[in-house]
């Protein structure tokens, strides 16, 4: 499966913004792998944003640091602007999705072939998905719909995740479960959320004891999202 291993763990964080520098070294620590969604004409943009209470800033990084703040691991697409995709019309979707992958891969110095879908509520749409599978170079989309699972799925273009980390009894509930499984059929666990809401909800330290506990495990894969869903 994975170089030979049936289980595998990756993360996936959206928005590029400041955060994503503590996140990052975090994972580097631990040996962990993550997939990083940016919004390519959003780069360098300053912001504060108000979650659980707490205002937060919501700073985006320079286009000049992407490639060194995410060495390592994954750069994917978000689109341009961090639209509601459903709303759009046929050629914007086109435009926020190929755009963006294309600005990215000239900042990253690899083509980019992933992306998360913007936005939160219904931020995707058979329509959406059908424009961006025939009309970009786009080989897989996640969700923001967790379905608490680590079975692999079939459609690459509507890929859910297995847990919100925001959700995080959940997460460290699942992460036991992963961690003992030893059945036949592939595992594959998928972390994803934001970066900035570590500062809003304060879980930095939780999250740093969580990666701790699955890391380095022998039997599991520690990949991004292109090497455990493409293989590659």
């Amino acid at each position: 499966m994975w170089n030979g291993k049936k289980k595998a763990l990756t993360f996936s964080y959206d928005d590029g913004v400041t955060q994503d520098i503590r996140m990052t070294g975090l994972l580097n620590r631990y040996g962990l792998k993550g997939t990083f969604n940016l919004n390519s004409e959003l780069l360098g943009k300053e912001n504060a944003l108000i979650r659980n209470g707490v205002e937060i800033r919501h700073d985006k990084v320079k286009p000049s640091e992407v490639a060194k703040i995410y060495a390592g691991h994954e750069v994917a697409a978000h689109t341009l602007t961090h639209p509601s995709l459903p709303r759009a019309s046929d050629e914007e979707v086109i435009r926020q999705v190929e755009k963006d992958r294309l600005n990215l891969s000239a900042l990253c110095g690899y083509e980019v072939v992933g992306m998360a879908y913007p936005g939160g509520g219904i931020n995707h749409d058979k329509r959406v998905e059908k424009l961006i599978s025939e009309h970009t170079g786009i080989r897989y989309a996640r969700t923001i719909d967790a379905n608490g699972s680590f079975a692999l799925q079939n459609d690459l273009i509507c890929f859910s995740p297995t847990v919100y980390h925001i959700d995080t009894d959940d997460m460290l509930a699942l992460g036991e479960k992963f961690l003992a499984y030893d059945g036949d059929a592939p595992a594959l666990f998928y972390i994803w959320g934001h970066s900035y809401e570590f500062d809003a909800w304060n879980f930095w330290d939780r999250f740093e004891d969580f990666c701790r506990r699955m890391s380095g495990h022998d039997d599991i894969f520690y990949g991004t999202n292109r090497e455990v869903l493409l293989y590659e």
